[in-house]
């Protein structure tokens, strides 16, 4: 079996948010941050992306958020609902890869498991670059599709005019390296499967799933589905490939985990 030669966890700090977003239960209402402390609780919302390293080439998983969140989030009103205020000038992005010493022409492919404001933020830091912008084929034709600037989270400042390289099905992209089809969150959205020699399978699930208590079981979905029905198959999709490769899962904004992981830049997987 072809594996990855090393992973790395980046850590890029975390936004704050009401705890319904992430975590439908009943008896719950979304608030903005001017009312945190009522009536859910407001929690840390993790941002991460990861760097694996094949041997034909290196791939960065998701881009995390921008530096001008704030300015570049205000016609959405997503800055009141998630914003960006735990971080520090050493887990932006661009720091992070500083860090690691690895230059922006380095990285060979750019994968976005969706196009969502905290996952695409920071894709334009890549154009011009030997970098090839990767998505899924439905979430570019959402993406690009809509009137306006912004839906939802998805924000055309962040990606438009960009030019992407297309995928659909599952599809292994490098050696060790499988991009997995799990829309529900987006319609496009992908989680990612990786196979290393010491570390095993590691499944970086991306906003299929937001945290452990979103797995369960019973799986409990977030507030931002576009499609429930097929959120629901991907987690039992994402559940199936645990059970056949014991996988390690690394959900995409649990706060808990991320204190938990091997994290970049003093620590890897390999």
């Amino acid at each position: 079996m072809a594996t990855a030669t090393k992973l790395s966890v980046i850590p890029c700090g975390a936004m704050t948010t009401d705890l319904t977003w992430l975590l439908l239960k009943p008896g719950r209402s979304i608030t903005d941050r001017h009312h945190r402390d009522s009536p859910a609780p407001w929690v840390d919302c993790p941002t991460h992306c990861v760097l694996v390293e094949t041997p034909e080439g290196r791939l960065l998983w998701d881009t995390s958020c921008p530096r001008d969140w704030e300015e570049r989030w205000q016609p959405t009103g997503l800055q009141d609902f998630f914003p960006y205020d735990k971080v520090s000038e050493d887990e932006y992005l661009d720091s992070r890869l500083q860090q690691l010493g690895v230059g922006l022409d380095e990285i060979d492919y750019v994968v976005l498991s969706h196009l969502h404001f905290d996952h695409a933020g920071n894709a334009k830091m890549f154009e011009g670059t030997n970098a090839k912008l990767v998505c899924h084929q439905r979430e570019k034709e959402f993406a690009l599709g809509f009137e306006g600037l912004f839906t939802g989270a998805h924000l055309k400042t962040d990606y438009e005019g960009l030019e992407f390289e297309t995928v659909s099905g599952d599809t292994e992209i490098l050696p060790g390296v499988t991009l997995l089809e799990t829309p529900g969150h987006t319609v496009g959205c992908m989680s990612m499967q990786v196979e290393l020699p010491d570390s095993g399978t590691m499944i970086f699930t991306s906003d299929a799933v937001y945290m452990g208590d979103s797995w369960g079981p019973p799986s409990t979905p977030a507030a931002i589905v576009n499609n429930l029905e097929q959120w629901y198959s991907s987690v039992e999709k994402l559940r199936g490939v645990q059970d056949r490769t014991n996988a390690t899962m690394v959900f995409g904004h649990d706060a808990e985990q991320i204190h938990q992981l091997r994290v970049a830049p003093k620590e890897w997987y390999s």
